[in-house]
């Protein structure tokens, strides 16, 4: 194994391992002294193994068409799968095996997209992943939150935490991270980010969220690089004290990144080592479990920065749209 942070136990050991790895000895910049594990996938099962679908939802579609993406999410293995040796591997190829149709005419793209909705939802705590980006000018990774109540009071109003967001070659060293809300979504979210010294695709790197009520902190590898709170948003409403679904998603193209050019070969593969969920022991949080599931398709994470002028065409229940 690559990590010799990675679980390999069942989830009752990974808990009894977390209190040793963080509750006995973690202090981190958000002020957390102790922290519990309640939730996780390890990705340990065989090569070719399908989602778990106890987890994870997988969406299919064109969610990321209003922002001018350019992949079909399937459901297929052949675009997220585990890879038998500790991952999860969410991989975008340049295919059409179905003749789906794309908001710009024949797809050109597959890959995949997870989501924990209602199967997983919580509020406050420490959310972390650790993940090795693929690089490639148009390739858009993304590991974010949104609020579990996005059916009814719609998007920007559930709120969006972004944990990860990278740019490929666009930005190769850089990950984002973003809050959307009321009043600051698309180019007025609450961003901040970081550069490393080598691209984020050259390794695995540990990207999280310690959230409490009224402060979110962002960390890479342990090192935070942003934190907002009720303050950040001015007069707008701070939408992040109810609980909140974990995503997974490898994009292609898109206003943000840019498309995909003669520069980059396909398959591109976002691997994921693990992705765990804690609570701040004596912080009470609400359920877990979401009383009903959202009864609309999630946005897709939204950049901070203008759309060109050409915009993709109206669909039916239409993601979030970026400007």
């Amino acid at each position: 194994m690559r990590s010799s942070r990675k679980l390999v136990a069942t989830l009752a050991v990974a808990a009894a391992l977390s209190g040793s790895l963080y509750a006995a000895s973690r202090h981190d910049s958000a002020g957390a002294a102790t922290t519990k594990l309640t939730w996780s996938d390890e990705f340990n099962a065989p090569a070719g193994t399908p989602v778990d679908a106890t987890k994870w939802t997988m969406e299919t579609g064109e969610p990321g068409a209003a922002n001018q993406e350019r992949q079909w999410y399937t459901t297929s293995t052949s675009n997220a799968a585990h890879d038998g040796t500790g991952n999860m591997v969410i991989t975008a190829r340049k295919e059409n095996p179905a003749g789906y149709e794309c908001w710009y005419g024949a797809c050109q793209y597959t890959s995949a997209r997870l989501i924990t909705a209602s199967k997983f939802t919580q509020a406050y705590g420490r959310f972390e992943a650790r993940i090795k980006v693929p690089g490639g000018r148009g390739i858009w990774p993304a590991f974010w939150m949104l609020g579990d109540d996005i059916g009814t009071a719609g998007w920007p109003a559930s709120g969006e935490i972004d944990i990860l967001e990278h740019l490929g070659a666009k930005a190769p060293n850089t990950v984002y991270g973003t809050i959307h809300g009321p009043g600051y979504s698309a180019a007025a979210g609450i961003q901040s980010s970081k550069t490393l010294s080598a691209p984020l695709s050259d390794a695995f790197h540990v990207f999280s969220v310690d959230w409490r009520p009224g402060l979110i902190v962002w960390q890479i590898d342990g090192v935070e690089y942003h934190r907002a709170t009720p303050a950040s948003v001015g007069s707008n409403t701070w939408v992040f004290e109810h609980p909140f679904s974990l995503l997974l998603n490898l994009a292609v193209g898109g206003s943000w990144p840019g498309d995909p050019d003669a520069s980059t070969t396909f398959p591109r593969r976002l691997l994921v080592d693990y992705v765990r969920a804690y609570t701040h022991t004596g912080e009470a949080t609400p359920s877990t479990v979401p009383t009903t599931a959202p009864a609309t398709t999630a946005p897709t994470p939204t950049p901070t920065t203008t759309a060109p002028t050409t915009t993709a065409p109206t669909i039916a229940n239409p993601t979030v749209r970026r400007t």
